[in-house]
């Protein structure tokens, strides 16, 4: 097993209360039994294994990061019970692992009302699942996981002459949780905050570090210095530092291209903190000073987020910040001379799509796309498309808008291999809206400032 991570100090109350809004969700709905195990360790190579990262609901629910670990509600007329299933002490293996909490003390700690060794569950869910109306889990789960379940709901019912019922239905847990996590509690937006913060700092370090000659994986070790610098534990996805033609390809992964001046550079890299995501693009110059062209399309798309931004409010449908930017998008490609027509009809056609093919927002949080519906539950009148969701206080969605200017016959050889990105963090408030990133200069003027400072020997290096 990889060494145990560090966390911050946990705020029970937030865990507890969530536990709590779940279980009362499953009483209204009839009432039953929810089981929902951690993920699993994964092997790397041979006896190493990938470091280890917990389930995103998993730890919402409870905050416990360890693996082998499960957690079971209960939510009947007279009972709302949480139960925590984890690794027993080990002397032995913690010599080698490090400290296990063991099912007395995260008892205690993390606020359960029982619990018990992991080895234990099997034994134990038949007994829970008793005259339970409905059993709530992933459905439909991986294989290893169904065959558990359906060897508790066989001991059920092979009780059934005594009077005992099986659950009569399954539901699927996720998706409950993921409407939860779509609003975030202080607690979680005070985790963001801090994340926005370590990653624009890093961004910040990057910008400054940057020097013609330099490749694109030495960028990258300056972002992951500064996140673990400030004590953040990972980051939330691998790194994309992508110079050249390279800002053009969308998920390029740090490599070994040299940076040469002339060329920009296209940076989308964010810290984890505490499970919570950060999530910032900027593109800069290599050599510290954007070209005419590149300052062309580096400004259209700041005006685009612009735009996107100013529809970031409560009661705005999600697609508002994508539909908004596309238009700034559209209209400035066509001024640009890269496509002909008018702004309804590239936009119609889908023809801007040449330059800018993916959308302008994500919900953000434990996942870097993290969970949520992106359109309203219920069904359009007509039984057509579902409308967009509105946005509502407590959402946190990213705002990215991009150009890419692939080699192609309507694109002229000046703009070959221009390719933009500018990406911050948002949350929705009661006022409006809260760019969690705003601290990192976006506007090119400011970003080639921040650069001079790196050239002249202030660097925020340490």
């Amino acid at each position: 097993m990889s060494a145990p991570v560090e966390f911050a100090p946990m705020n029970v109350d937030a865990f507890r209360a969530r536990r709590a809004r779940l279980l009362d969700t499953m009483a209204a709905r009839g009432g039953g039994v929810a089981v929902h195990l951690t993920a699993p360790e994964c092997t790397r190579n041979r006896d190493a294994e990938y470091p280890y990262r917990f389930d995103s609901h998993f730890w919402y629910l409870t905050g416990f990061g360890e693996p082998g670990a499960a957690l079971v509600l209960i939510a009947t007329d007279a009972r709302r019970e949480a139960r925590l299933f984890c690794r027993p002490k080990d002397e032995a293996r913690e010599i080698w692992d490090g400290p296990r909490w063991g099912p007395e003390a995260a008892c205690e700690a993390f606020g359960f009302d029982a619990a018990h060794p992991i080895a234990a569950l099997d034994e134990l869910m038949p007994g829970l699942l008793a005259d339970a109306p409905a059993l709530y889990c992933t459905l439909p789960g991986d294989a290893a996981f169904g065959a558990r379940v359906q060897r508790w709901l066989d001991a059920v019912r092979a009780r059934s002459r005594a009077g005992i019922r099986a659950p009569t239905a399954m539901v699927d847990l996720p998706a409950l949780v993921d409407e939860m996590r779509l609003i975030k509690d202080d607690s979680e937006i005070a985790t963001m905050r801090r994340a926005a913060a370590i990653s624009t700092a890093a961004h910040a370090r990057l910008m400054r570090a940057c020097r013609p000659g330099l490749h694109e994986y030495e960028l990258e070790a300056e972002l992951l210095y500064e996140f673990r610098r400030q004590g953040a534990q990972a980051p939330a996805y691998p790194a994309i530092v992508a110079a050249g033609a390279n800002a053009c390809v969308l998920h390029y992964p740090a490599g070994n291209a040299r940076l040469e001046a002339g060329q920009l550079c296209l940076v989308d890299a964010g810290c984890e903190l505490d499970g919570y995501a950060s999530d910032i693009t900027r593109t800069f110059p290599v050599d510290g000073r954007y070209s005419g062209e590149q300052r062309a399309v580096y400004d259209l798309v700041a005006a685009a987020q612009d735009a996107a931004f100013a529809q970031a409010r409560p009661g705005a449908s999600f697609n508002a910040p994508h539909d908004a930017a596309t238009r700034v998008l559209a209209q400035g490609i066509i001024d640009l001379g890269l496509l002909e027509g008018t702004l309804d009809g590239v936009i119609e056609s889908g023809a801007y799509r040449q330059f800018y093919m993916h959308r302008t927002s994500h919900w953000l949080g434990l996942d870097v796309h993290d969970v949520g519906d992106y359109r309203a539950p219920a069904a359009a009148a007509d039984g057509g498309e579902r409308a967009w969701r509105p946005l509502a206080p407590g959402m946190t969605l990213t705002v990215e808008p991009g150009l890419y200017l692939r080699p192609a016959a309507n694109v002229p050889e000046r703009f070959h291999h221009i390719g933009v990105r500018i990406e911050d963090d948002v949350l929705i408030t009661d006022a409006g809206a809260e760019v969690l990133t705003q601290a990192l200069p976006r506007r090119a003027d400011d970003i080639e400032a921040l650069m001079r400072e790196g050239r002249d020997g202030r660097d925020g290096r340490d």
